[in-house]
């Protein structure tokens, strides 16, 4: 799952940024200071100085966030260092400062900032999930299910298809077979198109040389998000399993179509 945990983080983080900013603007502002001073006459929101200097890092983190999705991860990250020089605790910004250091390809730093993000933040289930999820996919996979668990015990956490997924998928990785194919067993419950528990299925299944089972979970995934070499690659190999070779062939074209550089490589690297 090479860029998994990058796809997952940014989904999180832009309901979490774009939240953030929503509110910031004119009408939302105005909106809300109307119906605090009908509660509170007394109480105005717009001289609280603590309150504007939160928005205004809000602010500027959710600017960070655009100018990581434009791939300019220098100016982001200078935008979200600003932000914990005045804010040394700022969860958020550790986050997507994590993010920041995984596209430029320092995992070590991301690494300590996921967990730097977690220590700050030990009971909320997003924060612990990205923590988790960075571990599993950095050879730590153990140690990730300790995160998710308690990412799981957020009662408040939103996405628990989310983590019930990652947790599947690492617990298959470790040899914890009867909890991994309940918790992704769980998470296609919740979320019948998660991509990555589809994909764990697959592979659990072809694994274990259930072939129809896994050609099955194989086209839910290619149904539910966009194709990777490594999918595509254990596609090829399910349908030489059944001895389909019309399909794996299809598959072959597909992969050296959309990825030439995956083509060329064992149909087998990264199916297990």
């Amino acid at each position: 799952m090479p860029r998994r945990d990058l796809q997952l983080l940014l989904i999180v983080l832009a309901a979490l940024v774009l939240a953030s900013c929503g509110t910031g603007g004119r009408n939302a502002k105005a909106g809300r200071v109307k119906s605090v001073e009908q509660i509170a006459p007394r109480y105005d929101i717009r001289d609280d100085t603590a309150t504007k200097q939160r928005m205004a890092q809000q602010e500027k983190l959710g600017l960070a966030f655009n100018r990581m999705q434009g791939g300019d991860y220098a100016a982001a990250e200078q935008l979200v260092r600003e932000v914990l020089r005045k804010e040394p605790k700022s969860v958020d910004a550790y986050t997507i400062l994590a993010v920041i250091q995984g596209s430029r390809g320092d995992a070590t730093a991301a690494g300590e900032s996921y967990r730097r993000a977690a220590e700050l933040a030990p009971k909320q289930g997003d924060v612990l999930n990205n923590y988790g999820a960075w571990l599993c996919g950095n050879g730590y996979p153990a140690e990730a299910l300790v995160w998710f668990d308690r990412a799981m015990a957020d009662p408040r956490y939103g996405s628990p298809a989310a983590v019930l997924a990652n947790s599947g998928g690492c617990a298959l990785q470790v040899g914890q077979t009867e909890r991994g194919v309940r918790d992704l067993r769980k998470a296609l419950e919740l979320d019948p198109a998660n991509a990555y528990a589809l994909e764990s299925m697959a592979r659990h299944e072809y694994a274990g040389h259930r072939y129809f089972e896994a050609r099955a979970f194989s086209e839910r995934r290619l149904a539910a998000a966009p194709a990777s070499t490594s999918v595509l690659q254990l596609a090829i190999q399910i349908e030489q399993g059944l001895g389909d070779k019309a399909a794996a062939s299809r598959y072959q074209q597909r992969l050296s179509k959309e990825f030439p550089e995956g083509a060329t490589a064992n149909p087998g690297a990264n199916a297990l």
